[in-house]
């Protein structure tokens, strides 16, 4: 599939690379995670911390069903919840140690969060809790400590993140930027100061085959770049494995750009596009479901951007996680905007919809 990374590591071979590739598709779809843990920074870059001790029994378990949208909800036997899954996707969020997340760079924020994140092997229908594949993916799931998504996403703090290599060369985790340089524009905070456009395997630095023959390659000015939604393909897709295509239209998988992922996109609408109206039912949101805004002045009905929400900050404001250019990567920060969805700060009239994966 890959070959010919760019930067200054050394080539690795094609059967190296696919032999890495196909070790980190697998340990997606099992929710697992192909590297081990990795280091969070100092006290001027991002970074997170587990308490260590898990907030939920792992003993007898009932499996509920809730409406709007379509889930079973996992209850432990003081009635608190283990887990959702949701009909349609493949996102699955767990109960375990609280952890806080910051990134003293560019936001006073914090969120404190006992939601792991997790990826399931198939998309969730009602009634799979009887399986035995399940069962087995479950009791492994409810004690997982290992990276879950959060944890894979804040591995590219444009805060600060160490860099971590597989066995075939590539970088795989290590501080991301949003792009090159814009020299047409002049304003850091502009939100074009760092060009766009940066894909996943324009940060990996690694020739890609997609599944419909398409052969992409990367951009030496480009490499350790990767922008809103190449951010959001480089850690569902490159890391935890769901499926990705080279189009703006529908396919398997997550397509290329913003408005193509909130329009055709895998997994469950959560706040359906309506046009130009802020979205504000909230309360739909669970921590992993992706936000799309629309941050064009004169388009304010058109998706040009996608973040992770994260869930409430130590404010009780809704945060989220995006690849923006004021930041120059991936930043759950407040320059140019603040990262929230609630209020009438700019992204959060720009918010329009969201999608569980």
């Amino acid at each position: 599939m890959h070959s010919n990374p760019v930067g200054r590591r050394s080539s690795p071979t094609r059967r190296a690379v696919l032999g890495t590739i196909a070790g980190v598709a697998a340990a997606g779809a099992v929710g697992g995670y192909a590297w081990d843990h990795l280091g969070h920074g100092s006290d001027d870059s991002a970074s997170t911390a587990s308490d260590g001790a898990s907030t939920r029994p792992t003993g007898p378990h009932t499996f509920e069903r809730l409406s709007d949208p379509d889930r079973t909800v996992v209850r432990a036997a003081d009635g608190g919840t283990l887990a959702t899954f949701t009909d349609g996707a493949r996102t699955a969020v767990l109960t375990g140690p609280t952890r806080s997340f910051s990134e003293p760079r560019t936001t006073e924020a914090k969120v404190s969060t006992d939601a792991w994140v997790r990826v399931l092997p198939h998309e969730w229908q009602r009634g799979m809790e009887k399986s035995a594949s399940f069962k087995a993916w479950f009791r492994k799931a409810l004690g997982d400590t290992s990276p879950d998504v959060f944890a894979v996403a804040f591995e590219y703090s444009s805060a600060g993140a160490p860099d971590k290599h597989n066995a075939a060369g590539v970088r795989v985790a290590g501080t991301a930027h949003f792009g090159p340089r814009n020299d047409q524009v002049k304003n850091p905070l502009d939100f074009a100061y760092y060009d766009e456009k940066s894909d996943f395997y324009d940060y990996l630095g690694i020739d890609w085959d997609f599944p419909d023959g398409t052969r992409v390659q990367p951009e030496n000015d480009r490499y350790g770049c990767v922008d809103c939604s190449g951010f959001q393909r480089l850690v569902w897709g490159y890391r935890m494995g769901i499926p990705l295509h080279n189009t703006n239209t529908k396919g398997t998988g997550l397509p290329r750009r913003a408005y193509a992922i909130a329009a055709y996109g895998p997994g469950h609408v959560v706040i359906p596009h309506t046009g130009t109206r802020q979205a504000t039912d909230l309360d739909a949101l669970q921590p992993g479901d992706l936000v799309f805004f629309a941050i064009i002045k004169d388009r304010p009905d058109f998706i040009d951007h996608v973040g992770m929400y994260m869930g409430l900050d130590e404010e009780g404001r809704h945060r989220f996680y995006s690849s923006r250019s004021a930041a120059n990567g991936p930043t759950m920060g407040d320059l140019s905007g603040h990262a929230l969805l609630d209020g009438t700060d700019f992204y959060a009239r720009g918010f329009r919809a969201a999608r569980r994966l």
